[in-house]
């Protein structure tokens, strides 16, 4: 597994509508966790559309890794040109730093924002350009993941090699758990 696309929720759909929402370092410790066990097994390149959400927070946390990883490496493929263009200062910013860090930027379609068909063809575009799918999704929990999910279930019947990860619900819950255990235990100590 050298390339994998990493995707999953928009933060308004989990509620989370600031840097402060104590269920982002659940969420990132579980990317991170997961990253960290592709890495082992051959990660090259962590591929995103640099969207707000798990995206962006995929990215963050692939660049720090890139400190530990000199193999690691940041692609963003947008589905669009000036794909921030009306997006607050805020996530303009986090887009910004993330591509600045990243190896790889290009979009999809090279033209400004037409009609929703973009963000199909940058799917299917960037499931042909990877090994896998990283996707923190569940599916109790429908929200906009779930057009990803079919459509890399649809690729991997052609492609059976096609690598499908998921981060759910449980997952997270799991973490959040160890980290309230590891909290108590230092709490005791």
């Amino acid at each position: 597994m050298t390339r994998i696309y990493v995707t999953g929720y928009r933060p308004h759909e989990l509620g989370i509508f600031n840097s402060s929402h104590p269920g982002l370092p659940i969420i990132k410790k579980a990317l991170e966790e997961r990253l960290r066990q592709l890495l082992d097994d051959g990660l090259e390149w962590v591929i995103v559309s640099g969207q707000p959400g798990v995206e962006t927070w995929a990215a963050e946390i692939v660049l720090d890794l890139k400190k530990e990883f000199e193999q690691l490496k940041l692609a963003i493929i947008t589905p669009f040109l000036e794909m921030d263009a009306n997006w607050s200062d805020d996530k303009k910013q986090q887009f910004q730093l993330i591509s600045s860090g990243a190896d790889f930027v290009t979009a999809a379609t090279k033209k400004p924002y037409e009609a929703p068909w973009q963000f199909v063809e940058k799917d299917k575009f960037i499931l042909e350009q990877t090994d896998g799918l990283l996707l923190l999704y569940d599916e109790e929990n429908e929200g906009s993941p779930k057009y990803i999910a079919r459509l890399a279930r649809a690729f991997q019947e052609h492609y059976a090699q096609y690598e499908i990860y998921t981060i759910t619900a449980y997952d997270l819950q799991v973490i959040a758990e160890d980290i309230q255990q590891s909290q108590w235990e230092s709490f005791d100590q």
